[in-house]
């Protein structure tokens, strides 16, 4: 083997074992949670955010956890209280893009919710802040509280 050749595959070897041969790879990894628990204070403003990220990193893998008064977002006909914006139309961009919404099941019991009264791109867990913990901590997730 020439020393060129060796030399070039000497250097894919360290790359890949440094883990830089494939910025894709690399980026394909990237998996965080939003946290939205307040509509009102977060719930355009973390859209956004999500929107924005997908933007400059559209490989991110996102959940959307809701919760509390978080959950508004995703029912049927909510809107911003400050702006009057849809959520629908902001959310089922952002579920055509792969991301994942889903509402805490403790919190419809607590706010006597019924599953539909959701838009169908909501899924459904038992605990948010179980849910955003197991994420954290068995998953990986980087966490976002926008």
């Amino acid at each position: 083997m020439n020393a060129f050749l060796r030399s070039i595959l000497l250097s894919l070897l360290v790359m890949s074992t440094l883990g830089l041969g494939s910025g894709l790879a690399l980026a394909d990894s990237t998996k965080v949670v939003y946290h939205i628990d307040d509509a009102a204070n977060q719930g355009l403003k973390g859209l956004r955010n999500i929107r924005n990220h997908l933007d400059v990193s559209p490989q991110t893998k996102i959940i959307v956890v809701t919760h509390a008064n978080g959950v508004d977002i995703l029912m049927d006909g909510a809107k911003d209280a400050k702006s009057g914006t849809d959520y629908a139309p902001l959310v089922g961009a952002l579920k055509s893009r792969g991301v994942r919404f889903e509402v805490c099941e403790i919190t419809l019991r607590n706010r006597s919710l019924k599953k539909e009264q959701f838009t169908l791109d909501a899924e459904f867990t038992p605990s948010g802040v179980v849910r955003i913990a197991d994420l954290q901590y068995k998953d990986k997730y980087a966490y976002i509280r926008p």
